[in-house]
């Protein structure tokens, strides 16, 4: 009887719950990650599903921000270091500690591209609420950045265009 009750109060929370994202809308429009000590935004409806950090299987003659591919619940994922991708650099090595952290976060299904991006820290979920101030990206910057924006505590997030990133020619060739 107590099982049958606890269900009912479960199934109570959750309608209440639904209904106020109904009317409220949606809370939290941004994936917050860190890689190499900068902070990004993913959007979430381009983001896809976060897997634990686990070594790509390395693809020989391609770029070094490629790491390799990886099965990921059984789907072939190209895995790409985003910050190695970002700064035109060699990747950086990552130690036991670092790995423990990394996450591989892949692109939404719908942008049709069988990536996962891995970056070294989750740092949440964050909406226009959490930041203080926001403009363009710095002059000069990619074509995928987004706006830019500055939290209370005065780190600034760079958003990250998914969808145009990985429509990018650069990204596309991953060959050396």
């Amino acid at each position: 009887m107590a099982n049958r009750e606890a269900l009912r109060e479960l199934q109570s929370r959750l309608a209440s719950r639904l209904q106020a994202a109904r009317t409220e809308g949606v809370q939290a429009g941004w994936l917050a990650v860190e890689a190499a000590g900068r902070k990004y935004l993913f959007p979430l409806s381009q983001s896809g599903e976060i897997f634990p950090y686990s070594p790509a299987q390395a693809v020989p003659y391609t770029q070094d921000w490629f790491l390799g591919v990886a099965n990921l619940r059984g789907g072939l994922f190209g895995v790409v270091d985003l910050a190695s991708y970002v700064s035109g650099q060699a990747p950086a090595q990552r130690s036991d500690a670092g790995r423990a952290e990394a996450r591989l976060v892949a692109l939404n299904q719908l942008l049709e591209v069988n990536c996962a991006l891995l970056i070294d820290r989750l740092a949440g979920l964050r909406n226009t609420d959490a930041f203080v101030a926001s403009g363009n990206a710095p002059e000069g910057s990619p074509d995928y950045f987004g706006s830019g924006y500055t939290d209370a505590s005065g780190a600034y997030w760079q958003e990250i265009n998914l969808q145009a990133l990985s429509q990018q020619q650069q990204f596309l060739s991953i060959s050396a």
